[in-house]
């Protein structure tokens, strides 16, 4: 075994690091579970990724094989782990490292959260004795097993549901992502480049990304969707409604239609990582939850 670390080179390992979470996904097993790869796909081109330290994101590699990394989100304090389940003896350094590097200052020291998966208790073991606590937050993973045949999705008269590949207006889409995520008044005219961005991610599929179009021709419900081929998943990412719109049924016919459409494309699961009600009540079920371990030090 021949085991070194690097610092991660986006240009060069995004892709690469995309391939390692493809080849250990493990959505039904126990124990660790990594990302899903369009999560780390919709990281990186989402707007926020650009106020984010990339440079400290680290890879662990055997014989230039990637076997760990250890990365942000859209924000430093918070680390999340990726590990083969071949090398289970790498968690404590892991661990030490994403308390070194991705750390926030606080008044009186520093401040890390670390996502660990309640189903690998190990893990969260050597967490405690590092000085890790579990802080009462944590994040979910649901997943919908589709239906074949899949049932009608429908809007209320008036409503459309069209694919960007249909119609992909930049600034109609901008105002209802805008006021879906509840900044209220009118957006920004330099949203529409946070847009192309988004859409400049190398498996964004135009096709899979449904809007909700109101009489007037407004967007006012979007359904972000990614589609991982080799396992057959559909990960759901981001959803908004306009306030003005919702209690209509207008964003979970989005999000079904996006399923629905996957499922056209091979999807046999969709996932999405929250448990909130609404997608419960879509028919998502919870299946394993990561428990955000806090410590705090001077």
């Amino acid at each position: 075994m021949n085991i070194a670390s690097r610092q991660y080179d986006r240009d060069a390992d995004f892709g690469r690091v995309g391939e390692f979470l493809v080849r250990t996904c493990n959505t039904d097993a126990r124990g660790h579970r990594n990302w899903l790869q369009p999560r780390w796909e919709y990281m990186h081109y989402h707007p926020q990724v650009r106020d984010v330290d990339l440079g400290a994101i680290r890879l662990w590699e055997e014989d230039g094989r990637i076997v760990a990394v250890v990365h942000p989100e859209l924000r430093m304090g918070t680390a999340h782990v990726e590990l083969s389940p071949e090398h289970p003896e790498l968690k404590a350094n892991l661990l030490a490292y994403a308390q070194e590097r991705l750390s926030d200052p606080t008044e009186k020291g520093r401040r890390l959260y670390a996502l660990i998966c309640d189903s690998d208790p190990e893990f969260g073991r050597l967490a405690e004795a590092a000085g890790f606590a579990k802080s009462g937050h944590s994040q979910s993973m649901s997943h919908f097993v589709i239906p074949d045949p899949f049932p009608p999705v429908t809007v209320p008269s008036g409503f459309r549901l069209k694919s960007l590949a249909e119609d992909n207006d930049l600034i109609r889409l901008h105002r209802a992502v805008w006021r879906g995520f509840d900044h209220g008044g009118e957006p920004p005219d330099d949203g529409i480049e946070e847009r192309r961005f988004m859409q400049s991610a190398p498996n964004f599929r135009k096709d899979l990304n449904i809007v909700v179009v109101a009489p007037d021709g407004s967007f006012v419900s979007y359904c972000g969707l990614w589609l991982e081929p080799v396992h057959r998943l559909a990960y759901v990412e981001p959803v908004a409604t306009d306030p003005d719109f919702r209690r209509r049924g207008l964003g979970g016919a989005a999000v079904l239609e996006a399923i629905r459409r996957a499922a056209r494309a091979g999807a046999q699961k969709a996932c999405v990582a929250t448990s909130m009600p609404f997608y419960l009540s879509l028919g998502f079920r919870e299946a394993y939850t990561y428990s955000a371990w806090v410590r705090e030090w001077q």
